[in-house]
């Protein structure tokens, strides 16, 4: 009885010294131990442990799923009391190199962790193996390890290893050849070389993994259903899924898409604090972050004309070195010349790019991320989401156009303490090896059994949308298998994440890239095309508070089915010929009778709203939006000559206001009906202000209090368009 309550009595002490927090497990836990045993660990642990160890976290992960995959609090203690003291003994500092060099000298052999890689030496017919930290001459790898552990050869891998100081003059040929299961060494030419060094390696035991069995995964994924399968994955990157709204889960997902797909690039702004570059630093061993500042053209896409004796990162730069290349802080970003900027553009679109006459091939992907400095509202009134990147890029939208996917960094949450797991995920090795297997695969194909993508995709729309929705059925269904609904969750997200990116395309460039409209149909129902959008444009109402972009109007309509609706036209002048062109309006023949019937009044009448209005040396384009899908209206011609007069002098319309009416071909203006129902829309909408003609003030009447007590009229002359336009733009 009294051995026991000592044990319990010390083992409390030890967990007290330890600091550990305590676990309180979940069925998912349970699950993943059972069916993940040796490739899930505590989260919390990593997090306890990073304080104390400046060690990459896959390597220090990998020792805590080796020694800590348990629920018994006693056996985690001990493991992670083992871990520190391998670390404290055995992990080599680069400042500590000649003391463990010399201590394996008077030792005779020392045990040490670090990360070693070898190459063929195919002159001496040997592998040379080198250290990162180490400072060790090459010396001899022996074969056994490089049959056993390939990955030696694909860029190194982080390794237990025995290595042992032999003098000059103190071993045989004999027994040198039954260390290294070999041939007898043979003496260097030089007299001086790998062969030669007095270091060799005993033994060695990874502590990455190396290599790693996808189809046991993928049978093991089968036992998790979709939700703890995402939530899981989740948990391995250190977040909480059960602390996140459905879309925040997307967004942490979309995340780790560039570390599944090759040649992907997304590009995520948002506040500070939001973990932006989380899963590129510590997740995968693949990835390279580059902090803001100046770089090269030869540090991103190597030497120009390197030598065929060039290593590989003078060869290709970091993009051919990595699998994600990920610039932090694009505001900083700062290239010696724009040869670079020409280059990245090139990879971007096609996986490759040229130094000097070699044509080179990379499949890195390529990530963006920065802080934004106003609220978004803002920044849509007076410029675009693209704005934080530096000068070179900011109006380069052929750059811009070759990014897939648009993160929106406002929506997610800023790093707290109930946002960060304690539960059990996968090691992130492991899930850096998922995810690196999973790059083979393509995904691309996967919802055309069910959806067809609409006519206003064009191929680089379409590439993004395919390679976005292939990386996140890569991650949440590795085995390609999902259910209709799941597709079409992904889709949709996958097309919003490319609309938010033409959105900022169509400000900065406007014609080139209007068609905004994308949406998707179903195969066995094509001519009904469900429309996306972006939730930023809309800011939960329709007619959002505040000022719009000169050219932007709302205007009140009818729409095919009779009803009234509310439709925003987004009006850009641009240097030109006086020419006019739509996008949004469809095949309606009637739609666009009025729009043009709108153009040539304004054509006619411009010079009365604003005099002096250099109105010829202009082309005007037009987006209609449709915003709630029931098709275009016909009696939105005022609005429109509102917005062509607020894009022509460059001047917003009167904030939060909705403008019914039509202008005939003649010149001449309908009677405004139906007031009541005009009053409803423009409230619900969130409109503030309608304009009305004088003649409208006797139908008042039949309009409620409480319509009147949110939405207020604004006059102007019966018949005058021109007026109109005047009080709609306060001149």
């Amino acid at each position: 009885m009294t051995s026991v309550s000592s044990d319990e009595e010390g083992r409390t002490a030890e967990e007290m010294e330890t600091g550990l927090p305590e676990f309180d497990g979940d069925a998912l836990d349970a699950k993943a131990i059972d069916l993940l045993a040796g490739k899930v660990v505590r989260k919390d642990l990593t997090a306890l442990m990073r304080r104390g160890a400046n060690v990459p976290t896959f390597m220090l992960e990998y020792l805590l799923g080796m020694y800590c995959s348990t629920e018994d609090p006693g056996l985690v203690a001990e493991g992670v009391a083992r871990i520190r003291r391998i670390l404290a003994e055995n992990y080599v500092r680069p400042d500590e190199s000649e003391a463990i060099k010399s201590r394996a000298r008077e030792l005779g052999q020392y045990t040490i962790i670090d990360k070693i890689s070898a190459k063929l030496d195919e002159w001496e017919d040997l592998y040379v193996a080198s250290f990162a930290s180490l400072a060790i001459e090459p010396i001899v790898m022996p074969e056994e390890h490089v049959r056993q552990y390939d990955k030696i050869l694909q860029g190194g891998i982080w390794c237990i290893m025995r290595l042992e100081y032999v003098r000059a003059g103190e071993e045989s040929d004999d027994a040198l050849a039954d260390a290294f299961d070999t041939a007898p060494r043979r003496r260097s030419r030089r007299g001086h070389g790998p062969a030669d060094s007095p270091f060799r390696i005993a033994s060695l035991k990874p502590i990455q993994m190396p290599n790693l069995d996808l189809d046991a995964l993928l049978e093991s994924r089968r036992d998790f259903t979709a939700e703890e399968w995402r939530d899981l994955l989740l948990r391995s990157c250190g977040y909480e899924s059960a602390a996140l709204g459905e879309r925040q889960r997307m967004h942490f997902l979309e995340r780790m898409v560039p570390l599944a797909e090759h040649n992907y690039n997304p590009c995520e702004l948002g506040p500070r604090g939001i973990g932006k570059s989380h899963v590129y630093k510590e997740v995968s061993p693949y990835a390279i972050l580059l902090s803001g500042g100046q770089t090269t053209t030869a540090n991103l896409f190597g030497r120009l004309n390197a030598s065929r004796k060039a290593t590989l990162a003078e060869r290709t730069g970091v993009v051919g070195c990595w699998d994600c290349v990920t610039f932090d802080e694009v505001a900083g970003m700062r290239f010696k010349d724009m040869n670079a900027v020409q280059i990245l553009k090139d990879h971007m679109a096609s996986g490759s790019f040229a130094r000097g006459r070699d044509q080179m091939s990379a499949d890195a992907s390529m990530v963006f991320e920065g802080n934004i400095n106003d609220t978004v509202q803002n920044m849509l009134k007076v410029t675009h989401l693209f704005e934080p990147f530096p000068p070179e890029f900011n109006e380069d939208s052929a750059f811009f156009d070759r990014i897939y996917c648009y993160l929106p960094g406002w929506e997610v949450p800023k790093m707290r303490a109930e946002l960060l797991t304690g539960h059990y995920g996968l090691i992130t090795d492991c899930l850096a090896e998922f995810c690196r297997e999973m790059c083979r695969r393509d995904y691309t194909h996967l919802f055309d059994r069910w959806f067809r993508l609409n006519g206003d995709f064009n191929t680089r729309d379409e590439i993004s949308v395919r390679k976005t929705f292939s990386g996140l059925a890569k991650l949440l269904f590795p085995d390609g298998e999902m259910s209709r609904g799941e597709a079409e969750a992904i889709l949709r997200y996958a097309i919003e994440g490319r609309w938010r990116v033409k959105e900022q395309l169509k400000t900065i460039a406007g014609v080139e890239f209007i068609d905004v409209n994308l949406g998707y149909a179903d195969v066995e129902n094509p001519s009904v095309v469900q429309v996306v959008g972006v939730l930023e444009q809309s800011e939960g109402t329709l007619v959002p508070e505040g000022s719009l972009l000169p050219g932007h109007v709302f205007g009140i309509g009818r729409a095919p089915s009779g009803d009234w609706d509310v439709y925003r036209l987004e009006n850009k002048a641009v240097a030109g010929d006086f020419r006019f062109k739509t996008e949004g309006i469809g095949y309606s023949r009637t739609v666009r009778e009025s729009m043009d019937a709108a153009f040539r009044y304004f054509e006619g009448n411009a010079a009365r709203v604003v005099a002096g209005m250099r109105k010829e040396t202009k082309d005007y384009l037009l987006f209609y939006n449709d915003l709630q899908g029931r098709g275009p209206s016909d009696e939105v011609s005022l609005a429109e000559f509102v917005g062509l007069c607020s894009a022509a002098c460059n001047r917003s319309v009167e904030p939060s206001l909705a403008i019914p009416g039509v202008i005939r071909l003649s010149g001449t203006m309908d009677e405004v009906r139906d007031l009541e129902a005009i009053f409803r829309v423009a409230k619900a909408a969130g409109a503030r202000k309608v304009l009305l003609p004088l003649g409208c003030i006797q139908g008042l009447q039949t309009v409620t209090a409480e319509l009147m007590g949110s939405v207020s009229p604004d006059f102007y002359p019966d018949g005058d368009a021109v007026a109109a336009a005047k009080k709609a733009l306060e001149l």
